[in-house]
């Protein structure tokens, strides 16, 4: 079976470019301003690629010169039928494009007219065969680009991407340096030190008897508690706020049995809740 493409096209100034990158984020491969006359070739391309499982997303310009007159001409002609791809078509209100153009000043590619807003009109008029066309037709007048993301996956694919982030929780020594891309970070240094115990030194908070000593003490048990409850309730609301991927940094003084045992552990608890949660563990030689 030929592999589904989705081209994205709808009025200049609707938010084109920010849904390719929610596409994108979605894992879709994708190619933005693609020129018509390369448009078969890429379809072919597509249909021979050994990865089974790779989508594809095409954002086609109005500014090409034959773009309204063999935009569904083309597609019609490719070795894919049309009922095997789809048009996801963006439309947005004429009072929101005019403010975007003016917060932007960039040119409507249009300008026949002295007038913004017959511009507009010129191209909704030229447009409205592929809007009739279109499999889906998604207003962006009042979405905020952060919650893209979420209304692509649902119209596209049909399912709730809210809580789809990427969870690294990551163990780090301060002496080596705080890790810059932290977005939580938390000092477990309250905790007795397993390296002063001569048996424990050699070993990682990856060793069971290390973990043991760790968390025979009742103060770790309640930093996981306090801080995997913390994370469960604000992780969801970075998702929606448009985050993509989210790093907890676990700090002791050397990154080598505090921390460690510490961030084994609330990656395991926060895994039940969330799909993709890794432990990192940065200053373990």
């Amino acid at each position: 079976m030929n592999k589904s493409i989705i081209f994205v096209t709808g009025l200049s100034g609707a938010g084109r470019s920010e849904v390719m990158k929610a596409l994108e984020d979605l894992d879709f491969f994708c190619v933005d301003n693609l020129p018509l006359a390369l448009l078969s070739d890429l379809s072919k391309l597509s249909n021979s690629s050994e990865e089974p499982k790779q989508r594809l997303a095409v954002s086609l310009d109005v500014r090409g010169n034959d773009f309204f007159t063999g935009f569904l001409s083309t597609i019609d002609n490719l070795e894919n039928s049309v009922r095997s791809n789809t048009i996801l078509f963006l439309d947005c209100a004429d009072n929101v494009l005019v403010r975007r153009y003016s917060e932007t000043r960039r040119r409507h590619p249009i300008h026949e007219s002295e007038s913004l807003l017959e511009c507009i009109a010129k191209e909704r008029t030229l447009l409205s065969e592929i809007r009739a066309r279109a499999d889906y037709v998604l207003d962006t007048s009042s979405i905020k680009t952060h919650e893209l993301r979420n209304r692509i996956a649902k119209l596209i694919l049909n399912r709730d991407v809210s809580s789809d982030i990427i969870i690294n929780v990551m163990s780090f020594g301060y002496k080596n340096g705080v890790p810059l891309d932290a977005d939580f970070m938390f000092d477990v240094r309250f905790l007795d030190n397993p390296y002063y115990k001569s048996e424990l030194r050699s070993k990682t908070g990856l060793d069971i008897d290390v973990a043991d000593y760790v968390f025979s003490q009742t103060e770790a048990e309640d930093i996981i508690e306090n801080i995997s409850n913390l994370m469960k309730r604000l992780i969801p609301l970075h998702s929606t706020a448009g985050k993509t991927s989210l790093t907890i940094a676990i700090g002791c003084t050397g990154g080598q049995h505090r921390s460690v045992a510490i961030t084994e552990q609330l990656s395991k608890i926060l895994s039940k809740k969330f799909s993709s949660v890794t432990a990192i563990h940065r200053d373990i030689k």
